[in-house]
């Protein structure tokens, strides 16, 4: 019985892990975009990682996998499939982190914002949630 637990935590850490790998790669892609993937950039990254449970001591490793799963890619939506299943508060926090990442160089060019644009839909979020949160990025710049 409790090996049974035992692996039920296990494939949840599992789960959870892989889950991150996904959303790191969605945030490393919006990184890139702009040839320019810089050091400011991976902290925004690690931030939302970890506000959205992962652990510190795993955080390198996490990075690691998701920048293979990002360049062995060539579209977002399986990316975007692990955020599209989150909750709407764990949604806006990829959100943030995106629109921190685009903002870090304190310029959005036409491929971030048509990115953003496209992940708006693709993830079922009110373009006025992430027109609110892109204003209240760029106002604490």
């Amino acid at each position: 019985m409790f090996s049974l637990f035992k692996k039920n935590i296990e494939k949840k850490n599992d789960d959870n892990h892989l889950s991150l790998i996904s959303i790191a790669s969605l945030l490393i892609h919006s990184a890139k975009i702009d040839e320019n993937f810089t050091e400011k950039e991976k902290k925004i990254i690690k931030n939302a990682l970890i506000e959205m449970g992962a652990d510190q001591n795993n955080l390198d490793k996490i990075l690691i996998d998701a920048e293979l799963k990002e360049k062995d890619s060539n579209q977002i939506l399986e990316f975007t499939k692990e955020v599209k299943n989150k909750s709407i508060e764990e949604k806006k926090i990829v959100i943030e982190a995106l629109w921190n990442i685009i903002y870090s160089d304190e310029n959005a060019d036409m491929y971030e914002t048509n990115l953003m644009r496209r992940l708006s839909g693709l993830l079922y979020l009110d373009p006025k949630v992430v027109g609110d949160i892109k204003e209240k990025i760029k106002s604490s710049q």
